[in-house]
């Protein structure tokens, strides 16, 4: 039981990450780098529209998704860096 509890808790953080959120909302002319810790950290500091900044709404509970968030965030950081530096990866992201 305690496996499918873990694996329900990560599908429920997957559809509400903030990268994850970010990444898909490909708002264009918006920085890529660390996007979903920012949303996270927007949405703690409780700004208002999340939509206008990043092209998507924030999480439910960014306090839980930050650590997460940063995690993916750094993962995916070679390919935002990319992206910023204009060496034609098409990632794209909020803020």
């Amino acid at each position: 039981m305690n496996k499918r509890l873990i694996g329900l808790l990560a599908v429920l953080q997957l559809t509400g990450c903030a990268t994850v959120s970010t990444l898909n909302a490909a708002k264009p002319g918006a920085p890529v780098v660390y996007s979903g810790v920012r949303l996270d950290w927007y949405a703690i500091e409780g700004g208002c529209c999340a939509t206008d900044h990043f092209g998507t709404q924030a999480p439910a509970w960014p306090r839980v998704d930050l650590p997460f968030s940063t995690l993916l965030d750094t993962l995916l950081l070679p390919l935002s860096v990319l992206t910023v530096l204009g060496f034609g990866v098409q990632a794209h992201g909020g803020l």
